[in-house]
């Protein structure tokens, strides 16, 4: 997870009235170039004074947790975003002029970057500032009480991870979503106020101003979406036929029919987005790798600042300088015992030049040296763009920025463990089932739902979807790209959308879909670049200046040029192309072939 504070995220919630001082001081016809380049200009210092006292307000409050740092952290957040809010709408007044490249984009940057964009009458604003909070803080107090015991959104989260019990996994599963009908009428008037605020900066609705961040037309990219879904879907398809198979023999047919969606309490996760959990179930047999990374770390004892240094490597490897000798004495490695602090992994810029920093309360895990890998994936691309314009000092588009962290974990094989001398031999390739079993339970299964949860939204902003049909629409998207289905019968008095966080939270989810598919085919082209001979699921591009030569070139471009001519200076392809996964699946996609042969398929 990467954290900028930059255009986009002080805008994630509308807070305050709009004081748009000087919006109408001049005429929109009189307006020229040079108007529009004076107020760029003055509004990215004013941004950028903001945007350095919201990261460092931020950083402070999640390291050391209190009242008062939540306070100071939240009137900074609200300061950044009425400026961002007053900033967007005065933009809004160069529409209608012919501008450079360079003018025009930064000020469609500037207008984007609103994720709820407030309506200009200040009573309204208030309102959609008030919605929003609600919102946000229903989800975050939500618990589930029963006999007097009340269970957090962890505790239950643990449960449906661990439990093999079917009746427990249900229970658990409908009381999270006792948190969510009452956002249902709070929801709906967010929408109509959202719309508002959207069409006064000349878009059909919110959900069209979000897909127009795309560098294409709005309705050509949710077309995109369908496209490179359908690429993806017959690897899905497979893996969901083989899940559901070893879920019926686990809990039984009466319960999972093998003709029929999959009831959605039995995958391990809250929201059955993911389905590592359950890998106990569907587990290939023999397919233990051999080695346990976890060990290895400590057999050569690697403590948690060893194994930073040792992601590090992996960048300099490839030819990037080494990080600031403030990343080292300023970034949170493991967890005080003397404070709360925010534990949850990321990747700051807080200066927008070279203050890079982690957060994170490093685990010695196997998984945790991946993780690592990937948030230093955030902070090299933030070095890459920390020259450009503050308006294109981001990714090129919002998929790439976790794509490329995970572009980088991928890189992790056991070739790379043998070769920075944490595993003595690789194992053979039939070793590889289990792994690559592992990780299409967590990458291939949350594809659908990274698609379907903006497929949803855009239809509730557009008025296809009616708030009459809020739930009703979404369990029917749910079987169409998941073959999922609710464990038992809901009704228009649930609003089920509600009780995924980025829903109430207005966080858009697309990026997340976006950066499964273009991590598969970066590190495809990035293995191709390096020459790798190996199979692609065996490829680490470790070592290979030529491809991160490569890479390092596409980072530097932020999101300056459409995010298509980034892809293409590292893929030769200005398309995405979601065959890189089926080839890096290839051998799992055999195997599932084999297992699902006497087996009905489809829902």
């Amino acid at each position: 997870m990467a954290l900028q504070f930059k255009l986009s995220l002080g805008a994630l919630v509308v807070a305050g009235a709009l004081s748009l001082s000087g919006c109408n001081s001049t005429s929109t016809s009189t307006l020229t170039e040079k108007d529009a380049e004076a107020f760029l200009t003055k509004a990215e210092q004013e941004l950028q004074d903001l945007s350095y006292r919201s990261a460092r307000s931020a950083w402070i409050y999640a390291n050391f947790i209190t009242e008062d740092t939540a306070s100071l952290a939240a009137d900074v957040s609200q300061e950044y975003t009425e400026k961002l809010v007053a900033l967007a709408n005065e933009a809004a007044k160069f529409d209608e002029l012919e501008l450079s490249y360079n003018n025009r984009r930064k000020l469609d940057k500037l207008k984007l970057n609103l994720t709820l964009p407030a309506p200009k009458d200040a009573a309204k604003t208030a309102e959609l500032a008030k919605l929003s909070a609600e919102l946000d803080g229903m989800y975050g107090k939500g618990k589930y009480c029963k006999d007097g015991n009340c269970m957090s959104l962890g505790e239950m989260t643990s449960k449906m991870a661990n439990s093999r019990n079917y009746d427990e996994l249900l229970d658990v599963w409908q009381g999270w979503r006792q948190v969510s009908p009452q956002m249902r009428p709070l929801y709906k008037d967010l929408v109509s106020l959202a719309n508002e605020g959207a069409q006064e900066l000349g878009y059909r609705d919110t959900g069209a101003m979000w897909r127009s961040k795309y560098d294409m037309p709005a309705d050509d990219f949710a077309k995109e979406l369908d496209r490179i879904w359908g690429q993806v879907k017959p690897l899905y398809d497979s893996l969901h036929c083989h899940v559901r198979a070893k879920l019926g023999e686990k809990y039984g047919e009466d319960k999972v029919p093998q003709d029929q969606p999959i009831p959605a309490h039995l995958l391990g996760n809250m929201w059955a987005q993911q389905w590592g959990n359950i890998y106990d179930l569907v587990a290939p047999e023999n397919a233990d790798p051999g080695y346990n990374v976890t060990e290895l770390l400590e057999q050569h004892n690697y403590d948690e600042i060893k194994m930073v240094k040792g992601a590090e490597k992996f960048f300099t490897s490839m030819g990037f300088e080494p990080l600031p000798e403030t990343f080292w004495t300023r970034s949170l490695f493991t967890k005080p015992q003397d404070r709360d602090v925010q534990c949850h992994a990321s990747a700051w810029n807080l200066d927008n030049k070279d203050d890079l920093r982690i957060k994170m309360c490093i685990q010695r895990t196997g998984e945790e040296f991946s993780v690592i890998h990937h948030e230093l994936g955030h902070n090299f691309y933030q070095r890459a763009y920390n020259t450009l314009p503050l308006y294109y000092q981001e990714s090129a588009n919002d998929g790439f920025h976790e794509a490329i962290g995970d572009t980088i974990a991928l890189s992790v094989t056991p070739g790379y463990l043998k070769e920075i001398g944490l595993l003595e031999q690789v194992p053979d390739e039939s070793k590889d089932i289990g792994l690559l079993m592992k990780m299409a339970l967590d990458k291939i299964a949350f594809i659908p739902f990274g698609l379907l949860v903006d497929q949803w939204r855009w239809k509730v902003y557009s008025g296809e979807i009616s708030p009459q049909e809020y739930n009703q629409a979404w369990w029917d998207l749910r079987e169409k790209y998941q073959g999922l289905k609710a464990p038992i019968t809901r009704s228009e008095n649930d609003f089920d959308p509600g009780a995924k966080y980025h829903v109430p939270g207005n966080v858009p989810y697309t990026r997340y879909f976006l950066a499964h598919i273009l991590q598969f085919e970066f590190h495809k082209a990035l293995c191709e670049i390096a020459g790798s001979k190996e199979a692609i699921h065996r490829c680490s591009v470790y070592n290979s200046k030529e491809a991160g030569e490569r890479l390092n070139a596409m980072l530097e471009m932020g999101s300056s040029r459409p995010w298509q001519e980034a892809l293409e200076s590292v893929t030769g392809s200005q398309q995405m192309d979601a065959t890189a996964i089926l080839d890096y699946f290839a051998p799992l996609q055999t195997y599932l072939d084999e297992q699902n042969k006497n087996r009905q398929c489809g829902w």
